[in-house]
């Protein structure tokens, strides 16, 4: 088959959590703070952290892990969060991190501070460095 649907958190719109492409591609869909369709967390520092955990179940469900990805889009209401956030993410992806592009933008969802998706290449598929 040449693309899956991944699981994850329930789409807010009319897109897949996540995408197994060719048997080795992982595409996440971006992520944001939510649980049980509600945003969760006050700070950027809480719903960057629930957003990756977002992300990390999308990868899980497919076969990968934070160590897998390749490439990310963060997405900030907000560039001033850009350090606040930056530090969340720094501790969720190990070195060496994604390729990563962050930008402001105005979210989908009142209270939305932060939206992140990510590529990444499943294990064994022979994407390894």
């Amino acid at each position: 088959m040449a693309r899956q649907p991944a699981s994850g958190s329930a789409p807010a719109g009319a897109y897949s959590a996540g995408m197994v492409a060719e048997g080795r591609f992982v595409y996440v869909s971006g992520q944001g703070p939510l649980r049980d369709g509600e945003v969760t967390g006050d700070t950027i520092g809480e719903q960057t952290q629930i957003a990756l955990d977002n992300v990390a179940a999308v990868l899980r469900s497919a076969g990968a892990g934070p160590a897998d990805v390749v490439q990310c889009r963060v997405f900030l209401a907000d560039t001033a969060d850009f350090r606040a956030m930056d530090e969340v993410y720094a501790q969720f992806f190990p070195e060496p991190r994604p390729a990563r592009t962050t930008v402001g933008v105005s979210l989908p969802l009142p209270g939305m501070l932060v939206e992140i998706d990510c590529v990444a290449v499943l294990p064994g598929t022979g994407g390894e460095a």
